[in-house]
């Protein structure tokens, strides 16, 4: 599952932000900030389509911008969110 995982978020980046990049170029660890990959707008469409495809309640975790910088900070985002959705229930 995480490498399923990481595929769609890849997809996902590459489909809004870097439409002429094939997914398989970018990095688990690429900085998508620093690089200027996502920036503050880009940011709430990565949250609105984690809220829509993993069913995560923003109002119940962290929203720092640095859970968003890279493939790999997105996942452990994900993770950390689902187990604050399983703590709660």
């Amino acid at each position: 599952m995480p490498h399923a995982q990481a595929q769609a978020i890849k997809e996902f980046i590459v489909e809004e932000f870097l439409p002429d990049m094939p997914a398989r170029d970018l990095a688990d660890h690429d900085d998508l900030l620093e690089g200027g990959v996502i920036d503050s707008l880009g940011l709430l469409k990565v949250i609105a389509w984690l809220e829509d495809r993993y069913d995560i309640n923003t109002d119940e975790v962290d929203l720092d911008p640095e859970s968003f910088k890279s493939v790999a900070a997105i996942e452990a985002f994900i993770a950390d969110a689902s187990r604050t959705r399983a703590e709660a229930a």
